[in-house]
């Protein structure tokens, strides 16, 4: 079983490494794309300052946590930089995976399919991605499934976006539903809004994961956890104490850290006991969310994927701004730029529990390898004569699997449940099979050895 599958999940590389990059293989699953910039337009009215916001909070209510500026300064409704910003690509603030090369996103689709696959290929699968960015990823994925439609049959397949971002909503809709998505009529609505691609293949979006239709889902979380808000803390002679923001009294229209002078509810509960680091961050709104992602893993099957660069419990200061590419002061013009922190993942092993398997953190350089995209550059540049296409195959390469780059600084982690794992059942009165059957093998987890 064991040699089958590997075998299955080798073939859905091998057809999907077929075809060429390039537009015509996406007609089927997505309306045509034009090129959207992400900074915003210069020709905006002011907005009300997140400064002068956030020094009114502080004044009326003391020091905030680090948790509560993020969370004000990116998603706050009226001023929030995801709210108000299209923040992806070369000429916004940062670029992802997905937009430097279209076989990331490939690979992502072949995991998810074989991951379908090793749960016994279910009349349901939900792709269910949490903060899809411009939809680059879950479009790519699509493209695959296009391509593989003979393998999921009759399967009822169907797209589901957790975005918060309206102005990021409008931008996934127009990648992949082009002019067809629609919104709801109350702003209350579950599903806020709703599409189909050109294949016909349902789209809906959500502000909240609780919101997303139970049944078997594949998650996927590509720099999602890292922008989610974390609460600080210093170890002192008295012991931990959160770090806080608050006003400046030197430096006029500034923010400055403060450490806590006596415990708070965070510092008290979110610190490990047996913690050795001297500086701490966590993430309570993504544990909060891992097992939400377990639970439903459990109820109704499926997994995660988490894709971002992080930690495995041993970093301590990592929260950082980026504007135009660039560190930016994290207290400095709030709102103007990205706020975003490694993830620590075994703080999100630990919050997921034993009820689901949890493999990782395993390189984003050893996840795509594993996963096969040496051969898929060896078919396109084996395609490919135009010398500056080759040119960017090879640096978009470079970029994801360099691990002075992308290759070791970004991580893969799986959530799966745990009959996923579990060995195959040995049949009574057979004697040919003289080893215990093997686990199935995790693609990207695993290494797959391709002929």
């Amino acid at each position: 079983m064991r040699a089958y599958f590997g075998a299955r999940t080798q073939q859905l590389i091998s057809r999907v490494f077929i075809h060429p990059v390039g537009p015509s293989a996406a007609v089927r699953w997505r309306g045509d794309q034009s090129r959207l910039f992400c900074s915003p337009s210069t020709d905006e009215k002011p907005q009300p300052s997140m400064l002068r916001h956030l020094t009114s909070k502080i004044k009326s209510t003391g020091p905030i946590t680090v948790a509560e500026y993020m969370r004000e300064v990116l998603t706050n409704p009226v001023t929030g930089y995801y709210v108000r910003n299209n923040m992806l690509g070369p000429e916004g603030d940062f670029i992802t995976s997905p937009e430097i090369s279209q076989i990331f996103g490939e690979l992502v689709g072949v995991w998810i399919l074989s991951e379908w696959m090793g749960a016994g290929q279910p009349k349901q699968l939900q792709l269910v991605e949490l903060g899809p960015g411009k939809g680059s990823l879950a479009s790519d994925v699509l493209r695959v499934f296009g391509q593989l439609r003979s393998v999921l049959g009759g399967a009822s397949v169907s797209l589901h976006l957790v975005e918060v971002s309206v102005a990021l909503s409008r931008l996934q809709a127009q990648n992949l539903t082009g002019d067809s998505s629609r919104e709801a009529d109350a702003e209350d609505e579950p599903v806020y809004r709703s599409g189909e691609t050109a294949a016909g293949l349902p789209v809906s979006w959500y502000r909240r994961l609780d919101d997303v239709p139970a049944g078997f889902s594949i998650f996927v979380a590509h720099e999602f956890f890292d922008a989610l808000p974390i609460h600080k803390f210093q170890r002192t002679e008295k012991g931990w104490r959160e770090v806080m923001v608050d006003i400046d009294p030197d430096k006029e229209g500034q923010l400055r850290f403060v450490v806590a002078p006596s415990p708070t509810l965070s510092s008290s509960t979110l610190v490990q006991a047996d913690e050795s680091r001297s500086h701490v961050e966590v993430c309570a709104e993504g544990g909060v969310i891992v097992q939400q992602l377990a639970r439903r893993i459990v109820e109704d099957g499926g997994a995660a994927l988490i894709a971002d660069y992080g930690h495995d419990g041993t970093k301590t200061d990592t929260f950082r701004g980026f504007k135009g590419h660039q560190l930016h002061d994290v207290l400095s013009s709030p709102g103007s730029a990205d706020l975003t922190a490694d993830v620590d993942f075994s703080y999100l092993r630990r919050m997921a529990g034993g009820d689901v398997a949890c493999l990782g953190p395993v390189t984003q350089g050893t996840f795509l390898k594993n996963m096969g995209i040496d051969s898929r550059m060896q078919v396109l540049l084996r395609n490919c004569s135009d010398p500056s296409t080759r040119k960017q195959l090879i640096s978009s390469y470079d970029m994801l699997t360099n691990p002075s780059k992308m290759g070791e600084r970004f991580h893969f982690f799986s959530l799966l449940h745990r009959s996923r794992l579990a060995k195959p059942k040995k049949l009574e009165g057979l004697t040919l099979e003289k080893r215990s059957p093997a686990p199935l093998p995790v693609a990207g987890f695993t290494k797959l050895k391709f002929s």
